[in-house]
């Protein structure tokens, strides 16, 4: 049996008029660029995440930078963050020559542990960035009261968790920007890249307006430099579509996160934990195994696609040795690259397939 670790083609054969004749509207107008299309997504999404406004960018990773930059972040500085997290979380820092600070993560949710973030602050922090990581939101409440102590900026990196909650709270509301991104892998994906800041702080918003647009207010006039980092109407148009499915999709998601739960009981493979406080959104399903590497390779001969997120830390990776961190600085962290796999998850997984990619797991361990 083949079972893909996401079926686009599943997703969009559903609603593939609605796409096609969005897509349509869009040509006709012939608004390309920002736009009607991208304001309506814009506050589509700012209202479902609790935020007061939404800022469509170019990309999830232009979300971090722009939110960095608006916060007021610059050479030398540092901002605090998660190790183990996709590149964009610590490029986006790199990249406006501040400096990224490693923590480690907590054993069970794999989000930054907020008992290690004070230890780390020093005269030169400015910002923390948790990340939610597999669609579960990080522990922000002492994360949140820790930033307040110590007038620190938080962006929230919620690339991978639109619409999760915690305590009540949807991720991207509760810092002082949220960051999202609509990569064709997320839950709510476009056809191409794109992205979006949210933030309740109407100075923010403004920054971040002028920041996209080459820094100009009015056009041609430009009282910052900027950058061109703009989402598109079609772009736009595409994800209204697909706006609307999007709870139904999650809840999919945790319907197949809790079948695999059931399954896996009694094997001692560690499934994911979610917290009392959190509702996740499972971007990933992510289990902790022994011979990680060899049971990828297993499931490939099976039919089974699988993924490594991430293989190795941040803190570890060779870019970065210029920062002076050494393996067993951040175990946790490490412990995770090397001992976890993500199966599939995504809304339209059958419980066949399911079962399948379970009892081929099974077969590996001899269970």
């Amino acid at each position: 049996m083949k079972v893909p670790l996401l079926d686009l083609k599943a997703q969009y054969d559903p609603i593939k008029g609605e796409l096609t004749s969005a897509i349509r509207d869009v040509m006709e107008k012939s608004s390309f660029i920002l736009g009607p299309f991208v304001e309506k997504l814009e506050r589509d999404i700012a209202a479902y995440s609790g935020a007061k406004y939404g800022i469509g960018v170019a990309s999830g990773t232009d979300a971090l930078l722009l939110s960095l930059r608006a916060s007021g972040i610059d050479t030398g500085d540092e901002v605090i963050t998660s190790s183990y997290t996709f590149f964009a979380t610590a490029g986006s820092i790199s990249r406006l020559g501040a400096k990224p600070v490693f923590v480690d993560i907590d054993l069970k949710t794999y989000n930054i542990l907020p008992s290690l973030i004070e230890s780390k602050i020093t005269k030169k922090t400015k910002a923390i960035i948790p990340v939610h990581l597999y669609g579960q939101c990080s522990d922000m409440n002492p994360i949140l009261a820790i930033a307040a102590k110590h007038n620190l900026k938080v962006i929230e990196d919620a690339a991978q968790a639109i619409g999760a909650e915690y305590e009540g709270r949807k991720a991207g509301s509760m810092g002082d920007t949220g960051c999202l991104s609509f990569f064709p892998s997320k839950n709510l994906g476009g056809c191409g890249d794109g992205g979006m800041v949210l933030t309740n702080d109407d100075g923010i918003a403004e920054k971040i307006r002028v920041l996209r647009v080459h820094g100009s207010k009015p056009k041609y006039y430009h009282s910052i430099v900027g950058y061109n980092s703009r989402l598109d109407s079609l772009q736009a148009a595409i994800l209204s579509v697909k706006f609307k499915y999007l709870d139904g999709w999650s809840e999919a998601r945790r319907k197949n996160a809790q079948r695999y739960d059931n399954l896996f009981k009694g094997t001692g493979i560690v499934t994911p934990y979610i917290t009392p406080a959190n509702k996740s959104v499972y971007n990933q399903y992510v289990i902790r195994v022994e011979k990680r590497d060899d049971l990828q390779k297993f499931l490939k001969e099976k039919g089974v696609e699988t993924a490594l997120y991430y293989p190795l830390p941040l803190h570890l990776q060779k870019c970065y040795e210029n920062l002076g961190y050494k393996e067993g600085d951040l175990p946790e962290s490490e412990k995770a690259a090397k001992e976890t796999i993500a199966i599939p998850v995504y809304p339209e997984l059958t419980e066949g397939q399911q079962k399948y990619v379970v009892d081929s797991i099974k077969e590996f361990y001899g269970k």
